[in-house]
């Protein structure tokens, strides 16, 4: 008789359900127990999310560039085509601080299908790890691959990358031209800053070359407060926005910037990161090699590393 006939096989998405998240003074403590753990089910956990995705095929929508603005989408298909078209994707795009760029990225009356599908993925049972290195945030998740715990439903994964390959480093070396070279590795996390607890971010300078940080708030979703403050060096001069649904500002790492107290309502974002390899950033001031718009309109061949900036 074969002994294993009547060992009853628990699935991955079963035993992902069934694991207990360490305590959450432990996680803020940054306790080795807490890396043990994703360390230890990080298979585990990647399993489990490629098999609630099958699970759910045809029954959940997945993510795709049809979320995104028309106006951006279809401009940034045309400089693919051809980069010396890129100008129509610049335009879109306005300095409204130094170093500190805004435009509509998500169509607004789309928004509802991505919210829904980020909900799905929130109730799915498989334990994420909320972005703790920015604030003591209860909710959002890390979104990149080199972050324990992230978010690895498949689905989701192909959008990630599409936003950060065909969108932000392109559109961001264009805007930014000095982070060329400086953008092969990638870092993204969702946040949430809500009303009487964790509402507001001290001033600081982020560990990338570029940062996109996109509202995605449904249009009926209002908030008061929670402002971000752009510093700028030069002249001490502070420029506080404020940013619509499916908004995005796209910065310089280096700008020192802070979020206000968010004083009603919530405000829900995806933040996503480029920066170089052993997390070098460039430096603003260096003379630049000057770039053609078909090397802006390129992926990097680097392989990504698996450092996490927190």
């Amino acid at each position: 008789m074969n002994t294993h006939e009547n060992v009853k096989t628990t699935s991955s998405l079963a035993q992902a359900r069934a694991l207990t998240l360490p305590p959450r003074e432990a996680i803020l403590q940054r306790a080795p127990s807490v890396k043990q753990f994703w360390h230890s089910n990080a298979k585990l956990l990647e399993s489990a999310w490629q098999e609630w995705q099958k699970e759910e095929s045809g029954s959940v929508f997945e993510p795709s560039i049809q979320l995104l603005d028309e106006q951006l989408s279809k401009a940034v298909e045309q400089a693919w085509q051809n980069p010396d078209q890129e100008v129509a994707v610049k335009n879109l795009w306005h300095e409204v601080a130094p170093g500190v760029f805004k435009a509509q990225f998500f169509n607004p009356a789309r928004l509802e299908e991505l919210r829904y599908y980020l909900d799905a993925l929130a109730k799915t049972g498989i334990a994420t790890r909320a972005p703790f290195g920015i604030v003591y945030n209860r909710r959002g998740a890390m979104l990149d691959p080199r972050s324990e715990g992230y978010l690895a439903a498949p689905g989701f994964q192909a959008f990630y990358n599409q936003l950060l390959d065909d969108y932000m480093r392109p559109i961001a070396r264009l805007l930014m031209p000095e982070i060329h070279g400086f953008d092969s590795q990638t870092f993204g996390f969702s946040i949430e800053y809500q009303a009487g607890m964790d509402t507001s971010l001290q001033p600081h300078t982020d560990a990338s070359a570029a940062t996109l940080n996109i509202n995605i708030n449904l249009p009926e979703e209002q908030y008061e407060g929670s402002e971000v403050d752009f510093y700028d060096p030069n002249t001490k001069h502070v420029k506080r926005l404020r940013f619509e649904p499916g908004e995005a500002m796209l910065h310089r790492g280096s700008v020192p910037h802070a979020a206000q107290p968010i004083t009603k309502g919530t405000r829900n974002n995806m933040v996503l990161w480029l920066y170089g390899e052993k997390m070098q950033i460039p430096v603003f001031n260096n003379v630049l090699e000057p770039k053609t718009a078909a090397e802006r309109w390129t992926k990097p061949s680097n392989i990504k590393d698996k450092f996490a900036p927190f």
